[in-house]
């Protein structure tokens, strides 16, 4: 797992970690991990737990939202690769983040994926301004490699999701199968794109402050 050392954490202890870092600015919790690790159910579940003791104060801002749409993949060849790292607008991702951080505005739109299309959608979400702490989830948040590194200031707090990738592969196989893949594109897109970007992602990520083990 090269340098991804950090305070190896559960997520009782995550929730207590983030409630605790919690004042009246904004707080920007990351939280990063490889394809199929559970960042998106760990972001949600985060969440869901500030929300019930704090409603209206936390929200979920993913990375997927800052996906290149397909025709951009297609005319620069990368639609076979769509979710590496090179596949995302990271500076529109950077200055949403610092857009928030001002904090000036009633509200802020952000966009979202949506995986029955495969496209992410412009304004599908929008965050109040009482939102105070702000969970922002993705592959690549940590990576130490420009362009994505120049997101690290963004984040008060980072976190790193490591799940075993025996476990990854069981979890990826399963959803590519619920969109009735052929056996074929299923190994295509494990062994072609989400485990070699997932390994990219534990190998190359800095180190967290916490780090989450599932």
């Amino acid at each position: 797992m090269g340098q991804n050392t950090g305070t190896r954490i559960d997520f009782e202890h995550l929730v207590a970690a983030v409630a605790g870092r919690r004042g009246d600015g904004r707080l920007f919790v990351a939280i990063a991990g490889p394809p199929g690790g559970g960042k998106s159910t760990v972001a949600e579940a985060l969440v869901a737990r500030l929300e019930a003791a704090d409603p209206g104060r936390s929200a979920v801002l993913p990375m997927d939202g800052y996906h290149y749409d397909d025709r951009v993949l297609l005319a620069r060849g990368l639609h076979g690769r769509k979710g590496a790292p090179d596949t995302f607008d990271v500076a529109g991702l950077r200055h949403m983040l610092g857009r928030l951080r001002r904090d000036d505005e009633e509200e802020v739109a952000v966009p979202v994926f949506d995986r029955d299309i495969e496209i992410a959608r412009a304004g599908a979400r929008v965050v109040p301004r009482g939102v105070r702490t702000l969970v922002v989830e993705g592959n690549y948040l940590l990576l130490g490699q420009a362009p994505w590194s120049s997101l690290r200031p963004a984040f008060d707090l980072t976190v790193l999701v490591a799940v075993p990738e025996e476990e990854l592969r069981r979890r990826l196989t399963a959803r590519w199968q619920g969109y009735r893949l052929s056996p074929e594109a299923v190994a295509a897109k494990l062994d072609g794109n989400d485990l070699p970007n997932g390994r990219l992602v534990m190998a190359d990520s800095v180190a967290p402050d916490l780090l989450l083990a599932l």
